[in-house]
Order: structure tokens, then sequence, then C-alpha cells
């Protein structure tokens, strides 16, 4: 299987600086994993948008696989209870 690129967007960024240090070391292994299998164990199809999700602890990642681009595009990061909100 082919690494996959990752590509954050302008709004997952601004979730991560949002972020303390504690949260970010588990997260940052996460994101990163999803280069090599851009679908881990756990991994779930989002029913409300074409994006799937990852969790970690209480915090979500949803993103986006660009196959035909061999692209992982993070699209939110941040806790489940805010993360599904518009």
């Amino acid at each position: 299987m082919a690494n996959y690129k990752l590509e954050l967007t302008s709004t997952a960024q601004k979730n991560l600086k949002k972020l303390d240090t504690k949260t970010l070391k588990r997260l940052i292994p996460k994101i990163e994993s999803l280069q090599e299998n851009p679908f881990p164990v756990g991994a779930k199809k989002l029913v409300t948008r074409d994006a799937y999700r990852i969790r970690v602890g209480d915090y979500r990642i949803i993103y986006d696989v660009l196959e035909d681009l061999i692209l992982v595009k993070i699209l939110k990061i941040g806790h489940r209870k805010d993360i599904y909100k518009k």
C-alpha cells in the first residue's frame, strides 16, 4: 500500500493550535499513522457527510480520503461534544 500525503485544512490547523500539549501528544501520532493506513481499525464512515472519523479518547479526527490523489485531508479535530456541530 502506498503512503498517503497528509493535508490539514485551515480549520484543522486552528483546532490543533487550541489544544493543550498533553492532548497533542496523543493526537499527532494518530494523525501521522493515517499516512500508512487511512482506514485503521475503529475508523467509521460518517452518515452526515462524505468523510471518516477516528477516535482518540474524547477527541475525534474527521478526515476525507482522496484515493485518486493518494491524499488524506484532515478536516476537523476536536472534542466529541463539539466536533459534530456545524
